[in-house]
């Protein structure tokens, strides 16, 4: 399959690439079209290892290394020891994003990210670390939106992976203002993979909001189940949160964990 020839220059251009690899479609795409450019002795991959990372994707990213034959390096952005970072402020991804570009630019003075058009549409401070650090976009250099994103994993080769549903870090679950702590993420962790195992690849959040835990279903999924579904997965996720805060289960809304202030 050929690059687009965008994107094959974008690509091309640097002496050298480090590719932040999150484990999503997005980044995984990326580090796939550079390899077919670059030839795998030109791509570092760096993936953070951080509670606030599913365990699924970084297993996902160590497979992937491992079928494309990428050398991969594994991090620790050092996120967890920011204040700002756990205080979850509205741009909590500002401190996250500057914690990781901070540590790659360390270990290789040219780092891409696998932003494409669409995200500049939305309210991403991330993309301001990126800009202080000198992050490229390559996606966004060739102009290519989350739909071509997708259309390039499948000429790839990709397969499963390029109709995996967007699933932004842990941390975006917990309502703007409450604390960042490594024991809720890993509830939200354990409950989304206990329900992806049962419902399937869908898109789904367990938020923890100061009213307690909600969990948000792709709305076709939630609108088909039965009562005593619903009920079913009320129970199970009692259970798995097990802290005797407020449990319910509702239809996925984007952003409602956030607070705008």
């Amino acid at each position: 399959m050929t690059v687009p020839a965008a994107l094959h220059a974008a690509l091309a251009r640097p002496p050298s690439l480090t590719i932040a690899l999150s484990g999503g479609i997005d980044s995984l795409t990326l580090s796939a079209a550079a390899a077919k450019v670059r030839g795998a002795a030109g791509v570092t991959l760096c993936h953070a290892v951080s509670p606030a990372v599913p365990a699924a994707a970084t297993a996902r990213v160590k497979d992937f290394a491992t079928e494309w034959g990428l050398p991969l390096k594994l991090v620790d952005a050092g996120e967890f020891a920011d204040p700002a970072y756990r205080a979850n402020p509205v741009n909590r991804c500002y401190f996250c994003k500057s914690n990781l570009y901070g540590t790659l630019a360390r270990m290789g003075p040219l780092v891409a990210a696998g932003t494409n058009t669409d995200d500049l549409s939305d309210y991403r401070p991330g993309l301001q670390a990126a800009a202080e650090h000198g992050v490229l976009h390559p996606f966004v250099e060739a102009q290519m939106s989350k739909s071509d994103v997708r259309t390039l994993a499948r000429a790839l080769g990709l397969g499963d992976l390029a109709e995996l549903p967007a699933a932004p870090c842990l941390a975006s679950r917990i309502e703007t203002g409450l604390r960042v702590e490594p024991a809720d993420l890993a509830v939200i962790d354990r409950v989304e993979t206990l329900l992806r195992a049962e419902l399937g690849n869908i898109t789904l959040r367990c938020r923890l909001l100061r009213g307690g835990w909600v969990v948000e279903l792709d709305p076709s999924v939630y609108e088909d189940l039965s009562a005593q579904k619903r009920a079913a997965i009320l129970t199970q996720v009692r259970r798995a949160t097990d802290d005797g805060r407020a449990v319910d289960l509702r239809a996925y809304s984007r952003g409602s964990a956030f607070v705008h202030q």
